[in-house]
């Protein structure tokens, strides 16, 4: 029996790349949360409307995801989309989920390994599948994606190679290119590399990793980010999550100008 394939949430993120609309995605790490902290996000979240939660985390110890994906979907019409880092991160009732190739390294498990483990569940989930070429930047210091999965990040200063790494990715029919400079990214990924990728690839392009202020997001999106991402600061400082949006919808006008003169 043929399993139903949808592409909501990719056909979306399409129409709003082509019409030049930017996007905040806010990380949440279930070890790093619980029920309270997460209600009053999502009370900012109605107030200062984000565009997608991804949920997950390079570890991922705690048995709790599913219960605050749950929470989520049941006060906020937010999509939710997993972030996984491994085959046993397949829980909770999300919209889609990053099905994240570790595009970057040569780590053969974060490559297709897990992948091939996952299939059946993935394929019988009805979770909305989004082919995504994952690349990990170096960001001045050691992140727990970097020392998990056994890869070398991408050198800082190297855009070319991040943009042939990106197109080699869109070529193989990943759908997605995010560009990540880990959990406590000392720095984000540079304006350079980003453009570089910008300029090789046609698929939507994430940016995540050390984006702990509004400059730095208005620069991640001017230089031809699609979407921005926050993790670690909002947990540190919820109310960053008003200034990220605001940063989001001013670049998007920014932008606009920019390209109509």
């Amino acid at each position: 029996m043929p399993f139903p394939v949808t592409s909501f949430l990719y056909d979306d993120l399409r129409q709003r790349q082509q019409g030049g609309r930017k996007s905040l995605a806010v990380l949440l790490d279930p070890d790093n949360l619980t029920e309270s902290s997460l209600l009053h996000l999502l009370r900012l979240s109605a107030q200062h409307p984000v565009d997608y939660f991804f949920v997950g985390g390079s570890l991922v110890l705690s048995s709790h995801q599913a219960a605050l994906i749950a929470l989520i979907k049941e006060h906020s019409s937010v999509p939710v989309l997993l972030f996984p880092s491994h085959s046993m991160h397949l829980e909770g009732p999300a919209d889609g989920i990053l099905l994240l190739s570790l595009i970057s390294g040569r780590n053969p498990d974060f490559l297709i390994g897990q992948h091939v483990v996952a299939a059946p569940r993935l394929r019988a989930s009805g979770y909305e599948l989004l082919p995504t070429g994952y690349m990990l930047v170096d960001s001045g210091r050691p992140t727990t994606a970097s020392y998990m999965s056994g890869t070398t990040p991408l050198p800082h200063n190297k855009p070319s190679i991040a943009a042939a790494t990106a197109l080699a990715g869109e070529q193989l029919g990943l759908k997605l290119m995010y560009l990540d400079g880990g959990s406590g990214a000392q720095n984000p990924v540079s304006a350079a590399m980003i453009r570089a990728v910008r300029e090789m690839v046609s698929a939507p392009i994430i940016v995540g990793g050390g984006l702990n202020t509004g400059e730095k997001i208005y620069a991640a999106l001017a230089a031809g980010a699609d979407v921005v991402v926050v993790g670690n600061h909002i947990e540190e400082r919820p109310e960053f999550l008003a200034e990220a949006v605001n940063m989001v919808r001013h670049s998007e006008r920014q932008i606009a100008r920019i390209l109509a003169d």
